[in-house]
């Protein structure tokens, strides 16, 4: 099947907003749209007509057609639709990476594929989908067409599609997700703390020992897999808040910055326009004029 077949299958269904198939998701975007912050959880996301930015700390990634990022561990990014219109709407296909899953795959696997590495990759990777992805693809999303086979085939397509890129150039990546020791799941332990007290104060030493590693190391790690230092990381998720925030009220900026853990409105002001480009105020008036929510 090709890509024409994929791209016909998720302008069928978009409208819709559910594919009925757990933990699979089509996305139709219809215009092209201004930076938005977001946590990128876990995801294997196949770009399929169009073209979108994410930025992740200060490196950018481009999808385009035939593409596909993963998403290894929960990542502050900002991202936009680039190239996306009514009559050429952007087109996309994601699937949730559970550990679980992968780790079933792995049980499977070559040695070389079960084995660790002492050093995490980097949390985002991208690659380009070979026409057995693209396939894989193609089966599992026919299911919305079929849903009385999708509880049966649905899991072996999954499957399919995970070990296409588990056993590609992406494939260190995807197999730390399932490793219970390796080092990503480690330096995911204290992501997962940082994104559950994001408000808080919090000690890199206390993260360290979440992830069991010494301190220099873990910071070194973390680095690796995140592109940010795990306060550049914490910080980030305060000011992507802060912003969703401020786009529904942009009120009162002092407020919205000690919501978000900033005692100072002047620290606030000044970190929030280096991470955005403008000060809070007139960064939530712009997006709210450019129709990023309703007045």
């Amino acid at each position: 099947m090709s890509i024409d077949e994929i791209r016909r299958l998720i302008r069928a269904r978009a409208h819709r907003g559910d594919t009925g198939l757990p933990g699979v998701r089509i996305i139709e975007v219809t215009n092209r749209t201004e930076p938005v912050p977001s946590v990128a959880d876990p995801t294997l996301a196949f770009s399929m007509q169009g073209a979108k930015r994410i930025m992740v700390g200060g490196d950018v990634h481009e999808q385009t057609p035939g593409t596909f990022i993963v998403f290894a561990v929960d990542l502050p990014i900002t991202s936009h639709y680039t190239q996306a219109s009514y009559a050429e709407p952007y087109l996309g296909f994601a699937i949730d990476l559970r550990p679980a899953a992968i780790a079933e795959l792995l049980i499977g696997a070559a040695t070389n594929l079960r084995s660790s590495q002492t050093s995490p990759p980097p949390g985002l990777t991208t690659g380009s989908a070979t026409s057995e992805m693209l396939d894989a693809i193609a089966r599992l999303l026919a299911l919305m067409e079929h849903p009385d086979d999708a509880p049966v085939l649905a899991p072996l397509f999954e499957r399919e599609i995970l070990w296409r890129v588990l056993s590609g150039p992406a494939g260190p990546v995807v197999r730390q997700i399932g490793l219970k020791d390796s080092s990503l799941t480690h330096i995911g332990r204290a992501i997962q703390h940082l994104r559950s007290h994001a408000f808080e104060p919090v000690q890199v030493e206390e993260l360290a020992k979440l992830s069991a590693m010494a301190v220099s190391s873990f910071h070194k790690q973390f680095k690796t897999v995140t592109s940010m230092s795990p306060i550049q990381y914490q910080k980030r998720l305060r000011l992507q808040e802060a912003r969703l925030r401020l786009l529904r009220d942009p009120s009162d900026v002092a407020r919205v910055g000690r919501s978000v853990g900033y005692s100072s409105a002047s620290q606030f002001s000044r970190e929030y326009r280096r991470a955005f480009g403008v000060p809070p105020r007139g960064d939530a008036l712009r997006m709210r004029e450019a129709g990023g929510v309703d007045a």
